[in-house]
């Protein structure tokens, strides 16, 4: 690609993994950059795709799916740190309030927000998805990067604050297609699932913040419902 890229377009080249050499299963972190998607691509001008596509719960959660992450504290500090460095940016041009869902393909829930467990919150801070390694992931709305880097427990993992204050947080991934600071649109595609940091099988870990920090989490379906988005 000639020239230099956008903000929101991450050449292959232009970032790299520090922990790549620590995690020799998939040293390789950064997609390439055809692979951004916009939400306004053939699947649809509401960039939500087909509602059948979805799988919704079907019942106790595959115990090999699950994610156990938890609270990570050197990851919690590499976050204060980057969302204090990223400055706040405007939304990119676009209608409003634009959301989508972050997979296009069918998947299964395989462990609900908020369910009980050994967390340190006492519940499931996100909500997992279970699908194949190597499932394009794309931004449920639009915002800035603040972190794309592995990230301990939560592995390869992308963080995007939004422009109403609440973060995203897109954990587990094999592949990350987006680097730090970059603004991202609604439907860019931000990585591919996989089953790096603390998991038991490929899924795409999705967690919704109300500020930054550990515990200020919500439920990802109830956030985008209110969006207009199904997720579920």
């Amino acid at each position: 690609m000639a020239g230099t890229p956008p903000d929101d377009v991450v050449d292959r080249d232009a970032t790299t993994d520090p922990d790549a050499t620590t995690n020799p299963t998939d040293p390789t972190d950064i997609d390439n950059a055809t692979d951004i998607a916009d939400i306004d691509g053939p699947e649809g001008s509401d960039g939500l795709g087909d509602p059948d596509d979805v799988m919704g719960f079907d019942g106790a959660a595959d115990p090999h799916e699950d994610c156990v992450v938890g609270y990570d504290p050197h990851f919690e500090d590499d976050l204060a740190a980057a969302d204090a460095a990223v400055p706040e940016v405007r939304a990119l041009t676009g209608p409003p309030r634009r959301f989508a869902r972050p997979l296009r393909r069918r998947f299964r829930v395989s462990a609900r927000y908020g369910i009980r467990g050994n967390w340190l919150a006492g519940h499931h801070t996100g909500i997992d998805l279970a699908v194949p390694r190597g499932t394009p992931v794309y931004a449920v709305g639009s915002g800035v990067v603040v972190l794309a880097r592995w990230s301990g427990a939560y592995g390869k993992a992308v963080t995007v604050r939004m422009p109403d204050g609440h973060y995203a947080l897109y954990a587990h991934l094999n592949r990350i297609s987006v680097r730090q600071g970059a603004r991202i649109r609604t439907g860019t595609r931000i990585g591919s699932s996989g089953s790096t940091g603390r998991a038991t099988g490929p899924h795409l870990h999705l967690e919704i913040r109300s500020r930054r920090g550990y515990g200020s989490d919500i439920s990802p379906v109830g956030y985008l419902a209110r969006r207009g988005v199904r997720l579920t």
